[in-house]
């Protein structure tokens, strides 16, 4: 287990794709800055699908330029296809995700398009990351979502998993990333699916994780991540969207108990963990009535906590 663990705060584009009331411009605007004050040091802050689909997103080049203008902040973005993906780099995004849904069933159901299809579109992606000069080429990740099963056909053959990962890799993506887009994993689950992808793709090419809490096994399943050396894993302020499928539970892993499980246990994240507890109001404010999830946020830091410890043993961990 590595001891410097990268935080991917998802919230501005996977949080807020899920909710129906359009967060306004400047709140975002404000909520990014916020969480990079406090220390978070990459957060996908939009996806370049067509405003007429996405109204939540429509402000993305927007977002993309003002989280630009902060130091030291990687600006990561989502991206359906080649042309959201040319959107992306003319807007300077730093890091462009293109999901790849394993199940085909799932990939027509939300991008309509094949396999052949998506990967058809990361090759003409990376073709066109690098026509650009070295300085402008964002980083490039293709996300194997639904990859610990699918709503719609249940569990996927390990070797179709093994199998879209190598192409996208070869159709020129920097890394894979593993998605459990419906809140299906559990920690063995988590732990056997990194062995059997970095086996076919290298473990420099999968070093980031976007984990669910839909069932309640969020921190227990990044807990089996980072026990398999994942560096970057992703989650959302207040636990706001996601997938989740189960009633009245949350669908993204809350940033803030994270931060504290992560901090408790001696890992350092870089983030003033009281700091970013008080991000949480912007949300509060801008989105009257939707929820916001966090057992941290309710019951407060225990007493004597220190934020940040010098890291301790693993071997004690």
């Amino acid at each position: 287990m590595r001891t410097d663990i990268l935080i991917s705060e998802v919230g501005p584009r996977d949080g807020l794709q899920s909710i129906s009331a359009v967060m306004p411009t400047e709140a975002k605007k404000a909520w990014i800055a916020a969480e990079a004050a406090a220390g978070v040091r990459e957060i996908e802050v939009g996806s370049f699908v067509p405003a007429t689909l996405l109204p939540q997103l429509a402000d993305t080049a927007e977002i993309v330029a003002f989280a630009k203008t902060i130091p030291g902040l990687t600006v990561a973005v989502l991206v359906p296809n080649l042309r959201g993906a040319e959107a992306a780099i003319e807007a300077g995004a730093d890091k462009i995700t293109l999901p790849l849904s394993v199940s085909e069933s799932h990939s027509m159901a939300n991008l309509r398009r094949s396999h052949g299809q998506v990967l058809a579109e990361a090759a003409a992606i990376a073709t066109l990351i690098a026509a650009q000069p070295r300085a402008k080429r964002p980083h490039f990740e293709g996300s194997l979502s639904t990859v610990f099963g699918c709503t719609i056909e249940g569990a996927i053959p390990l070797r179709q998993i093994l199998r879209l990962a190598e192409q996208l890799m070869a159709a020129g993506c920097d890394e894979v990333g593993l998605s459990d887009t419906t809140g299906y994993a559990d920690p063995r689950a988590v732990k056997e699916m990194i062995r059997e992808v970095r086996g076919v793709v290298g473990a420099n090419a999968l070093t980031g994780i976007h984990l669910h809490n839909t069932r309640g096994l969020g921190l227990a399943n990044v807990l089996a991540a980072l026990e398999m050396d994942i560096e970057t894993i992703d989650s959302s302020l207040g636990g706001i969207g996601g997938c989740p499928f189960a009633p009245g539970a949350s669908g993204n892993v809350v940033t803030e108990d994270l931060v504290f499980m992560l901090q408790a246990m001696g890992l350092r994240t870089g983030i003033d963990l009281e700091e970013l507890l008080g991000v949480r109001r912007i949300l509060a404010d801008a989105l009257p009535g939707e929820p916001l999830y966090g057992f941290t946020p309710d019951a407060g830091l225990p007493l004597g906590f220190v934020p940040e410890p010098a890291s301790i043993p693993l071997e004690t961990i």
